[in-house]
């Protein structure tokens, strides 16, 4: 009788411990509030996946910095060069079609030469454009294909590298806006359009490229820090209505930036990364093929470090991004995308081998010196609800 009520005590201390320790919820809330703190955001948007289920979705901080409107789970932010991967996925729904291959010479797509005048008979194919790899310079001003196009550029030098295309990366927006019109050119859907359609609302989520086709109350503002002071970036949600008269399809696509236009909440670009993370379907629906999206997952090795971590079609291997070794060696890397514009930073990481990951944005942050505010928010959702 004794012994028995002895264990019954312990049970009773372990129910009452396990009753005071604080739950995934509140470690992953004061987690991210040190963040915030460290960082001071205006906003933090985080949300956590594992096996196939959100297992964690939090929004703190403001939408709106100057009247104090609390971020909320449905807004949606400009999420950056994340947008890139919902371009290659609305093209790898053409090559699963059988319409376009990744190996097609993009100036067959586009409907006119584009070559790199260094090496004027190697054809700049799709995969290389996706890959960052086609040698492309970025400009200044790549909302516009001009700078490709002989007939306004002449032979275009200064849009390219010296070296071969396929044989060197450079990390190109020029070349994803070009991808994206090709997207439009071959459809015959105007870009903005297409991606909603096909991928986005197929996917029953809510966003999109083209800011007058989405509720501007949900909107979280971006902010950039300018002389002490957190300032509303105006570009971050720039309307196009006033240039859509002179629209050409097969060419304006850009406008509608295929390399960082989408408009998204944290929520449902966490579903996004879920269809990805079961290589092509999600909820039942299939937006991709399976062997495409492994595709996309798969780095186009260039500088022949078997450790490098490298970029794949528009989604890229992390290293260093968790303390976790486990991850930080070759053939285990975790792979996404992150995205910085106007004062936005964002990020979209999983691990394939252990089926988890994380989405996280912010709407505007203060610099901190020899700190990356994604991997510190990165790391601060993975300690409080992935690690065990």
């Amino acid at each position: 009788m004794r012994i028995s009520r002895f264990f019954l005590a312990i049970a009773a201390s372990l129910l009452m411990l396990q009753a005071c320790a604080p739950s995934m919820e509140e470690k992953a809330a004061q987690a991210i509030n040190e963040v915030m703190a460290e960082f001071q955001n205006v906003g933090i948007a985080a949300v956590a996946v594992k096996d196939g289920k959100i297992i964690y979705n939090g929004s703190f901080g403001y939408k709106n910095y100057e009247t104090k409107a609390p971020l909320q789970d449905d807004d949606v932010m400009r999420i950056a060069s994340i947008s890139k991967s919902f371009t290659a996925t609305s093209l790898l729904q053409l090559v699963d079609k059988g319409i376009i291959s990744l190996d097609d010479d993009v100036s067959d797509l586009i409907g006119f030469k584009i070559r790199n005048p260094h090496h004027p008979d190697i054809p700049i194919t799709l995969k290389m454009v996706l890959s960052h790899t086609a040698s492309i310079k970025d400009k200044e001003d790549y909302f516009t294909l001009d700078h490709l196009n002989p007939a306004v550029y002449g032979d275009c030098i200064e849009s390219y590298y010296e070296y071969k295309p396929g044989e060197g990366y450079n990390y190109s927006n020029m070349g994803l806006n070009l991808a994206g019109t090709i997207l439009e050119k071959v459809s015959g859907v105007r870009f903005d359009d297409y991606v909603r359609e096909n991928v986005i609302w197929k996917l029953g989520l809510y966003g999109g490229h083209n800011i007058d086709s989405l509720d501007a109350s949900k909107f979280a503002l971006i902010y950039n820090k300018e002389n002490g002071e957190y300032v509303a970036s105006e570009g971050a949600y720039r309307s196009r209505a006033a240039e859509m008269p002179g629209y050409v399809m097969g060419y304006s696509a850009p406008l509608f930036s295929p390399t960082g236009g989408v408009k998204i909440s944290a929520l449902d670009l966490a579903k996004y990364m879920m269809m990805h993370m079961n290589y092509g379907e999600y909820n039942g629906v299939r937006i991709i093929s399976e062997e495409s999206s492994k595709l996309m997952q798969t780095p186009v090795r260039v500088t022949g470090d078997p450790a490098a971590a490298e970029y794949a079609l528009c989604l890229t291997e992390f290293k260093d991004y968790i303390e976790d070794e486990k991850y930080n060696v070759p053939g285990n890397y975790l792979i996404g995308h992150t995205g910085g514009a106007y004062g936005l930073n964002s990020i979209m990481i999983w691990s394939p081998a252990d089926n988890w990951g994380i989405v996280a944005m912010t709407n505007g942050f203060t610099s901190v010196k020899d700190k990356s505010f994604l991997k510190s928010i990165t790391r601060a959702v993975y300690n409080s609800c992935i690690k065990e």
